[in-house]
């Protein structure tokens, strides 16, 4: 899209040269060699350099766009009769911290996530670096009998979230990885978990389900991500989880069968 275009080129060449030079120094590596990836994404320039770090530079136009976007969520949240649980931040600076605190949040729960390192800010830019997972897929990658075997290792991770007070806000497909672990075995590592207000963590809750069940539909068929997320949530988290499908079904990251997905949830319900 040409407006993500215009998201990626808000950091310019030599303002990302100069980053990466920053991170190097400030770990006593040689200079850096840079890629630039080919992420979708919509609140960050995503780099890999010296294939060791994960590094994403945050320009102020990402923390207005992640505004917008936080408005409309909540707008949504209200069209499904919740009050709105997300929430904005003020500055690329603690947009990476925050990113920086989730992912520690995160694996402190025994959910993986990339190693947290640093946050920082250089020359008003929020930079966060984390470990680089060097053989990755994304979930939306995986053939349909793969990610079946992993669908009910989703709702566990996400479970271990809710029942420790923590939401994600942005689970999509393309937000969970799959890599090798250190003994060579695949497995699910959860990236980009937004702001989400802890005292309503039941309507995060909810949404997070939604959105989950929304990701895995797709991929594995409505049933089979229904009975995944069965295994391990009550039919009245799910019930709950309905009242969102709606409005995450106007998100244009997420395409799945609104009406399909509805009825296996309605089905088991009954």
């Amino acid at each position: 899209m040409a407006f993500r275009r215009l998201l990626r080129a808000s950091v310019g060449e030599s303002q990302l040269a100069a980053i990466a030079e920053e991170v190097t120094r400030r770990f006593g590596e040689p200079p850096a060699s840079v890629e630039r990836l080919e992420a979708d994404n919509w609140l960050s320039v995503p780099l890999v350099l010296n294939d060791t770090w994960f590094v994403k530079v945050i320009a102020e136009q990402h923390t207005l766009v992640h505004a917008l976007l936080t408005t409309g969520r909540n707008i949504g949240a209200f069209s499904s009769g919740t009050e709105g649980f997300f929430e904005r931040f003020s500055t690329p600076l603690e947009m990476a911290e925050h990113e920086l605190a989730a992912t520690e949040r995160m694996r402190g729960l025994g959910v993986d996530a990339p190693r947290p390192i640093e946050a920082f800010e250089h020359e008003g830019f929020g930079v966060v670096v984390l470990g680089y997972l060097p053989e990755f897929r994304t979930l939306g990658e995986l053939p349909a009998d793969r990610a079946e075997a992993f669908a009910p290792a989703v709702f566990e991770n996400l479970s271990v979230m809710h029942d420790a007070g923590l939401g994600h806000g942005d689970f999509r497909a393309e937000n969970v990885l799959v890599a090798p672990n250190d003994d060579g075995v695949d497995t699910l590592y959860f990236i980009d978990a937004t702001r989400m207000r802890e005292a309503a963590i039941d309507d995060a809750r909810a949404y997070d389900l939604a959105c989950a069940l929304a990701s895995l539909a797709p991929l594995v068929g409505p049933r089979t991500a229904v009975e995944a997320a069965a295994s391990v949530y009550s039919t009245e988290d799910l019930l709950a989880a309905l009242e969102f499908l709606g409005f995450v079904g106007l998100r244009p990251d997420h395409g799945f069968d609104t009406a399909r997905l509805k009825g296996e949830i309605e089905k088991l319900a009954a």
